[in-house]
């Protein structure tokens, strides 16, 4: 391949990941969480685009909450524990109710909606929200490791006699590993962000913690997002 059919391709690729409205809203995520964290809450050139960037994103979210009233009303993988069940359908219920009252929040904000104190209040209960939903998260994804922990150690006993490494069923549920690993990382990250926001612990959760937390999970979020890289052709 020549270097110009190289930049093609990486090209297309960075094409085909703007082109997502999820992939652009975890970018002006990490634009937000990063100028809160340099304001550290002080008026300033750094506060007006947090401001101004977390009331775009909200444009982005429009009707999102629709993404997770759809999971919440479909059928879960069968053995699939009960508890992982119910956590998981708690955290589409959260997310949901999240988005759903988010929309209202950037109603007040635009000024289309009048009330403004009740717009506040809906907005802390959407931040509540956000932040069950995070905690459900972590849970889901520490019962989902250890159900894969347990399916990974079983499979080494079988393939004691071969390299784990070049079982196709080993590699994916290692694969399954790390990038629930990642998730659990980001959620625990969110729960911290949510303190932040809802000032629950003003002293040891400051602006600058929030926006730093917010800034690696908008990071975790991006990363996650790549497409991924084509495979290379054999001859």
């Amino acid at each position: 391949m020549s270097t110009l059919d190289a930049t093609r391709a990486e090209l297309a690729l960075v094409v085909l990941y703007l082109n997502k409205a999820e992939a652009r809203d975890k970018i002006c995520r990490a634009i937000q969480y990063g100028s809160k964290f340099l304001s550290n809450g002080e008026p300033g050139a750094a506060q007006n685009v947090d401001k101004s960037t977390s009331l775009a994103r909200k444009v982005f979210r429009l009707f999102k909450f629709v993404n997770d009233l759809h999971a919440l009303i479909s059928p879960t993988p069968q053995g699939t524990p009960l508890p992982i069940v119910l956590l998981g359908k708690s955290k589409n219920a959260l997310l949901s109710t999240f988005l759903f009252l988010d929309q209202i929040v950037w109603l007040g904000r635009s000024g289309i909606y009048k009330n403004k104190e009740r717009a506040e209040l809906l907005g802390r209960i959407s931040l509540f929200c956000w932040m069950g939903s995070s905690v459900c998260t972590t849970l889901v994804e520490v019962g989902e490791l250890g159900r894969l922990s347990a399916s990974m150690k079983k499979l080494e006993k079988d393939l004691k006699s071969t390299d784990k490494y070049e079982n196709e069923q080993y590699r994916s549920k290692l694969k399954q590993s790390n990038d629930r690993s990642l998730a659990l990382i980001k959620a625990a990250i969110d729960i911290v962000v949510a303190v932040g926001l809802l000032q629950l612990a003003p002293k040891k959760v400051t602006p600058r913690v929030t926006g730093g937390f917010g800034f690696v999970s908008s990071l975790i979020s991006c990363y996650q997002l790549l497409p991924p890289a084509p495979k290379a052709k054999t001859s």
